[in-house]
């Protein structure tokens, strides 16, 4: 899975146009980052960018939005309303998706220790990245701003956590550190600002005081009128959507207006959001009304309606979910053709592909004709019986037939490491022994995609049965076609396994594995079997 990390870079610059294009310019043409929002203030002379990218790319692309603001920001003539203390006043990471909390820690410090150096300005870490709880929060550092840390940044606990400890007139310094996703989250209400604003005092986390502290962890959040909507909003920073996510607040908001008789009318997603909190969303709303849904775009669907995030403005997933807005198009040349141009690809005079491909095809189609009887049964008034049981059963189906198709491709890229490896140079011993481990790695890689293959179909074949045992009879033929196929699938992958295997030197590895791959064929053998013996006995 691609790993996403957002990056927030804050500049002190908001009114002059060429260097906030030079800014952002630098972010879009790093490669691997997606510049999101670029965010000007006039009356706050600053900058607010946001982009997203892999580890690295973020690092690369907030290092060289970092190097424009050195040579174009001079923070001795800055002037402006928001607190600052440096030209690249704080550079968040957050962890967007497949990414965690420590990772972009060490990120915020490669980050940190590169910039330093190569830029020669002084750097502190702050929130997770930060171990000095006198300086972990952001107001605790840019205490008295820029004007202070002429006399702060030598004294002994006030020393960088990268880069000189002297007062740079010019750049000032900067702060940077990882922290959670924030997510700008608005109800909207038919009531008065008062009481949007004493729903959102029971919910923060502040309450109305430290005796009277609010229901929500995370939650900072007041009520106000928007003239422009005719209406009231209880309006919240989520600062971590896995302790406090966004339908948790809705759902308590419309508990707290019921209450007071007010009427609740949808909500507003402010910014972007990560494709996790929807789907978490999603799944509360699926087992609160006992839903069955398994395609992602109608459960983005499901909670664009039981949110109301339509009401005040178009919420356009393509345009709101990050993951949606740097989708790329899937590498799967061959699972994009046509059945009859993988056909002909398959039968051209070429190596590849060939039959771990194949397999994973024939897996796939066999997944999906399982998937496909247990959705045909579903919801049919004969079969209401089962209908529960259908409903277990369908998921894992789906999901196999699903995530075998990438591996299609796969298995055709599958021996890229092995081909680099045998390029390499042979001259010396050591340059031998270096071969010859990358030889053996590349190896490894390319038998597990074919036993990738083997897993992601052998983890089908207790649905598979009871499919053949509950689902609609009328399709037979299509479940014992199904049945077939998996087995076949997982054998031709199988043949893959012990074929790369030959020439593997880890003795303990190659028994370990073997021994895998000749459970899974033979389990495939048996519950094909039993599929069929159960179809034979139900006719």
């Amino acid at each position: 899975m691609k790993k996403i990390v957002e990056c927030v870079p804050n500049f002190s610059e908001g009114r002059n146009k060429e260097t906030i294009d030079a800014i952002a310019k630098a972010i879009e043409d790093t490669p691997g980052c997606v510049l999101l929002d670029v965010d000007p203030g006039q009356s706050t002379n600053r900058t607010v960018v946001t982009f997203v990218g892999s580890p690295d790319a973020v690092v690369e692309g907030a290092i060289n939005s970092a190097r424009v603001a050195r040579e174009r920001i001079d923070m001795s003539t800055h002037q402006g309303e928001h607190h600052r203390m440096g030209a690249m006043d704080v550079c968040p990471f957050i962890p967007v998706a497949n990414v965690t909390m420590e990772e972009c820690v060490a990120i915020s410090k490669t980050f940190g220790e590169r910039a330093a150096k190569e830029l020669d300005i002084p750097i502190y870490l702050y929130e997770e990245s930060s171990e000095k709880d006198y300086r972990k929060k952001l107001p605790q550092i840019r205490e008295g701003q820029y004007e202070a840390i002429k006399d702060r940044i030598i004294l002994p606990e006030w020393k960088p956590d990268y880069g000189p400890a002297k007062f740079d007139p010019q750049w000032g310094a900067t702060v940077t550190g990882a922290r959670f996703f924030l997510i700008a989250f608005n109800v909207n209400l038919l009531s008065t600002p008062n009481q949007a604003h004493r729903i959102a005092l029971n919910l923060r986390e502040a309450g109305r005081g430290d005796d009277d502290p609010g229901r929500f962890k995370d939650v900072k959040g007041m009520g106000w009128y928007v003239d422009e909507y005719n209406l009231a909003q209880v309006t919240v920073n989520l600062n971590n959507y896995k302790v406090t996510a966004p339908h948790t607040l809705f759902e308590a908001v419309k508990e707290e207006a019921g209450k007071l008789n007010v009427a609740v009318a949808g909500s507003e997603m402010v910014g972007l959001v990560p494709l996790e909190a929807v789907l978490m969303a999603a799944e509360y709303y699926i087992e609160k009304e006992n839903l069955f849904i398994l395609d992602e775009d109608q459960k983005v669907r499901l909670v664009i309606e039981r949110m109301g995030l339509n009401s005040v403005a178009p919420f356009k997933p393509e345009e709101k979910i990050i993951e949606y807005i740097i989708a790329e198009e899937p590498d799967e040349p061959l699972a994009s053709l046509s059945v009859r141009g993988f056909v002909d690809e398959v039968a051209s005079r070429s190596s590849a592909p060939g039959g771990g491909s194949v397999s994973a095809a024939i897996a796939a189609m066999g997944a999906g004709l399982g998937s496909m009887v247990a959705k045909l049964t579903l919801g049919v008034r004969k079969f209401e019986s089962v209908d529960a049981k259908m409903r277990e059963l369908v998921p894992p189906l789906h999901e196999a037939a699903h995530a075998l198709i990438p591996l299609i491709d796969a298995d055709t890229d599958a021996f890229t490491d092995f081909v680099d490896a045998l390029r390499l140079p042979s001259g010396t011993d050591e340059e031998k022994a270096h071969r010859e481990s990358m030889m053996q790695a590349g190896l490894k890689k390319a038998i597990e995609v074919p036993l990738g293959t083997m897993k992601t179909a052998d983890a089908a074949w207790d649905a598979m049965v009871e499919v053949a045992r509950y689902g609609n009879i009328a399709s037979k033929s299509d479940v014992e076609v199904g049945a077939r196929a998996l087995e076949m699938g997982i054998w031709g992958a199988y043949k893959n396994v012990v074929i790369n295997m030959a020439d593997v030197s880890d003795e303990a590895y190659k028994t370990e594995t073997l021994k895998l791959a000749e459970d899974m064929v033979a389990r495939a053998r048996t519950m094909s079997d039993k599929v069929l013996q159960i179809l034979e006995e139900r006719s």
